[in-house]
């Protein structure tokens, strides 16, 4: 259950994420802050930015959430736990693939995005 949950949070991250965070009230308060779908955000991105695997192109139902997500909003929610939880390289490529702009230099967490 706890692996759920901070995948949960982790795709907050990472494009993650967005409703209800139920691991830190403060973390919950600054997701709605960010109008994120967390629930969405599980549901249809999770695979896609797990830490095993290739990367794979997200799908459309995976960007529609995405797209909504505000990137260095969501960012300032990235934890530790959460980036021991998924891949931050896939997290990035998901967003850009999905036609969000993260600049290199963009710090999420202790992650910084690499140039392209």
């Amino acid at each position: 259950m706890e692996i759920s949950c901070l995948k949960i949070y982790c795709l907050v991250l990472a494009m993650l994420m967005f409703s209800k965070i139920t691991i830190a009230s403060n973390h919950q308060a600054m997701a709605q802050s960010c109008e994120v779908n967390v629930l969405g955000l599980v549901s249809q991105c999770e695979k896609y930015v797990r830490k095993s695997g290739p990367k794979s192109k997200p799908s459309w139902e995976c960007c529609a959430v995405v797209k909504v997500v505000d990137v260095p909003c969501v960012c300032k929610l990235v934890t530790k736990e959460i980036e021991d939880a998924i891949d931050m390289d896939k997290v990035v490529y998901v967003a850009r693939s999905c036609g969000k702009k993260v600049a290199p230099g963009t710090k999420c967490g202790s992650y910084t995005v690499p140039g392209t």
